[in-house]
C-alpha cells in the first residue's frame, strides 16, 4: 500500500483504491492511473446466444466455393 499526498491526489483525479501501475525509471518510479476494462463472463445462455446470431447471419451468407 502506498500513501500519496491529498494534495496530488486531488490534482490527478485519484480516489481511494485506484488502481495504478508503477514503472521503474531512471530518474525513479512512475506511478500511473490503470484503466480497468470489464470483461464479460459467458453464461449458456449468452454461448448459446452467439450460436443462433451465427446461424442466423449464415443464412445471409454465399455458399463457400
Amino acid at each position: 500500500m502506498i500513501t500519496i499526498p491529498a494534495a496530488l491526489r486531488r490534482a490527478f483525479g485519484l480516489k481511494a483504491n485506484d488502481e495504478l501501475i508503477l514503472e521503474g525509471r531512471e530518474e525513479g518510479i512512475l506511478l500511473r492511473p490503470a484503466v480497468s476494462v470489464p470483461i464479460e463472463l459467458y453464461t449458456e445462455g449468452r454461448i448459446d446466444e452467439f450460436a443462433s446470431d451465427e446461424e442466423a447471419i449464415g443464412q445471409h451468407l454465399p455458399e463457400s466455393p
